[in-house]
């Protein structure tokens, strides 16, 4: 499940990826301390229903071995089908779109009930290439936290962009977790740019304990007026499984009176297929089974090529630990690292230096949302691998 390799300075400790069948195999493992449920919800006793939580310090016993960074980057470059690539290959735009759905449905993964990753401090970055595509986060604020992604493919010329911001919530029986901000994704050989949002991450404690994705999401091509309206639907409240991890959409031409192409229907860890509005055909475009599972750890090339700022590198005491179950040396770890977070902070208030993203340009808009902008044109091939597609 981990890899470490050792250095004079740099220690790297990657973990295996959350896939369909890998979800399971975790829920095994437990990375979290014994009792989860009671541990939570006393956790939150003193907590008040619509807190933002986005200053709450999680305690390491409910961290997964991995930094938030490295969550985000997964759904990027773990897949075992190229369907990144595929977004280039439909012979008409709406083909093109089509497969664009599929693929941002791809990046919805697995979560696990009763931990979380670790907050990134500031200035963290998480640097990993898998074949052409090279892929590159940095935390360019940590109060708000807020994650700075870019991915470029130089081979199938495609860009990525996403800045988002996490936005937690207390309610009493649940913590929901609105991911604000807008992906990117430019297919420059076809001059189409889309757009799309995420759905929201919600931990109910009751009546059934679990996590799901939930929410509206909205995909759109500026250049082709194509829109895709999806719905991620969790469990309901009486908790009827038909009803978890379900999508329900349509696909739509903005720029003919927003008539219905398709009707979008499934569930992201299973399948999601297709409608035809004008012949009643039927087909899938998306298998979970085939995309999001087999997914390997990502593996080490050239240490001395490891930034000091990887994540991987960063947390890497504290996931050792934490794999270990030795909650009390995670702990211990964890705040080593948040103190030195802290006197970082104090030296730069003290000094009135301004601190900047290295790989990013970052600017508030008069909506209160951040725009990331990365610096450079391409993103540089990277020492940590994902493993090849099938």
């Amino acid at each position: 499940m981990h890899m470490a390799k050792e250095g004079k300075e740099t220690r790297v400790i990657l973990t295996k990826p959350l896939s369909i069948e890998e979800e399971e195999e975790a829920e095994q493992n437990d990375y979290s301390a014994p009792n989860p449920l009671q541990r939570i919800l006393s956790l939150f006793a003193h907590v008040r229903p619509g807190s933002d939580l986005s200053r709450f310090q999680l305690p390491a016993a409910f961290n997964l071995p991995k930094s938030q960074l490295q969550c985000y980057g997964e759904s990027i470059y773990c897949t075992s089908l190229n369907l990144l690539g595929s977004c280039n290959g439909g012979d008409s735009s709406l083909e093109r779109f089509i497969n664009v759905v599929a693929w941002t449905i791809s990046t919805t993964r697995p979560a696990l009930f009763g931990v979380a990753p670790y907050n990134p401090v500031l200035g963290e970055t998480h640097h990993v290439s898998r074949s052409s595509l090279n892929v590159l986060l940095e935390q360019v604020s940590h109060h708000p936290p807020v994650s700075a992604l870019h991915a470029t493919d130089e081979k199938e010329n495609i860009k990525i962009i996403w800045c988002n911001r996490p936005l937690p919530k207390f309610h009493g029986t649940s913590v929901e977790i609105q991911v604000l901000g807008e992906r990117t994704l430019k297919l420059m050989n076809h001059g189409e740019t889309y757009e799309m949002n995420c759905p929201n991450l919600i931990f109910r404690f009751v009546p059934i304990p679990e996590v799901d994705w939930v929410g509206k999401v909205r995909i759109r091509c500026k250049e082709t007026g194509l829109l895709a309206d999806l719905c991620y639907k969790g469990r309901s409240f009486l908790g009827f499984k038909g009803s978890r991890r379900s999508i329900k959409g349509k696909i739509l031409d903005s720029s003919s009176s927003s008539s219905v192409l398709y009707d979008v229907d499934g569930h992201w860890d299973r399948s999601v297929a297709i409608k035809d509005k004008n012949n009643g055909s039927v087909r899938v475009i998306y298998d979970a089974k085939q995309v999001i599972s087999g997914l390997q750890t990502p593996t080490l090339k050239t240490l001395e090529n490891v930034w000091a700022t990887e994540a991987a590198s960063v947390w890497s005491d504290v996931s050792e630990a934490l794999m270990r179950k030795e909650w009390d040396k995670a702990s211990e770890a964890k705040r080593c690292i948040e103190n030195a977070e802290r006197k970082l902070l104090r030296e730069r208030e003290s000094s009135g230096q301004i601190w900047t993203p290295k790989h990013f340009t970052v600017s508030r808009t008069e909506q209160g949302t951040w725009d990331c902008r990365p610096l450079h044109q391409w993103v540089p091939s990277a020492p940590i691998i994902a493993s090849q597609d099938n």
